[in-house]
């Protein structure tokens, strides 16, 4: 399905090119929301874009509950470029693909512990219906730190961010999953 406006493949500006060179260097191609949203908005909104991941390199929670929180959040929105970004940092990073295979059984998989439940029920209420129980809260709370809690606020609102910019223009995957697999 076609994006709402279309991908611009020539930028026109140095630093724009220049992007377009790191992504296609980074992740095999040049992505589709570069092209569509950073390529018509001033460089400054994709700096804010970028900060977003350098911001996410000072989270204390592990790597792998950053993105399962990411991950998540992507799914319940259905932000199939998101899905699929998500899925390629899980296969760059080796993480454990079986655990994200099974996400969508997050609540009876043995792959997921109590803890996980309590973050994963957490999120998908946040992300689906923008308030959270306050049992679902206490639940979670019994697992994380109040740093850990407002990290894994951070990663649901700004996760949001990147699924509602892909949506809203009708982005859909990339297949980077499949580029990571053959890099692997």
């Amino acid at each position: 399905m076609d994006t709402f406006l279309p991908p611009i493949e020539k930028p026109d500006g140095l630093m724009m090119k220049l992007v377009y060179a790191m992504t296609r260097r980074e992740f095999g191609k040049v992505l589709t929301p570069v092209k569509v949203v950073s390529a018509r908005m001033p460089l400054a909104f994709g700096m804010f874009t970028a900060k977003i991941a350098k911001l996410d390199k000072k989270l204390e929670l592990p790597p792998e509950t950053a993105l399962l929180v990411r991950e998540q959040v992507a799914r319940t929105n259905v932000c199939l470029f998101c899905i699929d970004i998500g899925r390629s940092f899980t296969i760059k990073a080796s993480m454990n693909q079986a655990k994200f295979d099974a996400l969508e059984e997050y609540r009876t998989s043995p792959l997921f512990s109590d803890a996980e439940r309590a973050m994963l029920d957490y999120v998908t209420e946040l992300t689906r219906d923008k308030k959270v129980d306050p049992e679902t809260f206490a639940r979670m709370r019994g697992f994380y730190s109040e740093r850990a809690i407002c990290e894994i606020v951070w990663l649901v609102a700004s996760e949001h961010f990147y699924n509602m910019t892909n949506i809203g223009l009708n982005i859909h995957s990339d297949m980077l999953c499949d580029i990571s697999r053959k890099k692997v």
